[in-house]
């Protein structure tokens, strides 16, 4: 899995609009974060806590949370062994976080 695919799953939502900062891509629907580019390997992506748990558990070798993102509802996810599949599925739990954010 790479950044350009990570958009491609990312802009099929509806309203997600990709853009960059700081030479970095992000992700964000109406203005809220769905997920960024957190190196060139992995990404940083907006999530639940309760969906955030179930990655880590299902998914340890790919998911992760830095101790800065404790008390945050972030995972970040390494990129290289990801599949379409799993990224579909964070970036979709992303997305209804977002979108039920109103």
């Amino acid at each position: 899995m790479d950044l350009a695919e990570v958009g491609r799953i990312a802009k099929a939502l509806d309203r997600v609009k990709e853009s960059s900062a700081g030479g970095s891509l992000r992700w964000t629907l109406d203005g809220r974060l769905v997920a960024r580019q957190h190196d060139a390997d992995s990404l940083v992506i907006r999530i639940g806590y309760e969906e955030r748990e179930q990655l880590l558990r299902e998914h340890p070798d790919l998911f992760f949370v830095p101790p800065r993102f404790d008390a945050h509802q972030k995972v970040v996810l390494r990129l290289p062994d990801a599949n379409h599949a799993v990224v579909q599925r964070a970036l979709q739990a992303a997305y209804d976080l977002q979108r039920n954010a109103d």
